[in-house]
């Protein structure tokens, strides 16, 4: 896809506060510090619309983007960042949950994984989440430049193992060479085009 306009549209703290739109919406989610905010820029080709911070657990909204006037991208929060405050904390399952198995503009999930660690219970939590919701979801590997290609054969086979995924539909991704770019593009544009085919099916499955 050309990116011609890409904007920062609204915040919102749950399902009710997310905008009344018949676009379609892609969400990005992973762990506190994987990369997300990175990724969606790199994907944007913009370098500060989506704000990166090196303290994990910044964002705590969720933040919707406008994508050539026709699309949604949704940064969910980071979740499993233990040194947020409780309050911050207790929010975010219902935030997110709530988000995942109520907005039927919903056509996928693009999942972060970062290379150099194993899938947390938080991470094997959340794949359940998309599973019980019935939610298309693109697997992403993150930081693929941060070790060897020798390495990155063994990180994504342990990782394939533990969430149960096969390897095949695991997508390496780096912001820093572009490495996965089309590839994610691809597989959001299919997500897309499913939906597409499909609105009234995608709408009740999400629903139930």
């Amino acid at each position: 896809m050309v990116v011609n306009s890409a904007l920062f549209i609204t915040s919102a703290a749950g399902l009710s506060g997310c905008p009344q739109s018949d676009w379609p919406e892609i969400a990005f989610a992973g762990r506190s510090n994987v990369g997300k905010s990175s990724l969606i820029n790199c994907l944007l080709n913009r370098k500060g619309l989506v704000r990166t911070s090196s303290t994990p657990g910044r964002t705590q909204l969720l933040n919707f983007f406008a994508i050539n006037d026709k699309l949604h991208f949704v940064d969910l929060p980071g979740y499993g960042f233990a040194r947020a405050p409780r309050p911050v904390r207790e929010r975010w399952q219902p935030m997110i949950h709530g988000y995942l198995n109520g907005r039927r503009a919903l056509r996928a999930v693009v999942w972060l994984l970062d290379v150099r660690r194993d899938p947390s219970r938080d991470d094997l939590d959340f794949l359940d989440w998309l599973e019980e919701c019935r939610i298309p979801t693109i697997p992403v590997v993150t930081k693929v430049d941060k070790v060897s290609r020798n390495e990155l054969g063994r990180r994504i086979k342990t990782i394939a193992t533990a969430t149960g995924l096969p390897i095949e539909v695991l997508t390496p991704f780096s912001v820093l060479n572009r490495q996965g770019h089309g590839e994610v593009w691809e597989l959001i544009e299919a997500a897309l085009s499913a939906g597409e085919q499909s609105p009234d099916s995608a709408a009740e499955e999400l629903a139930d």
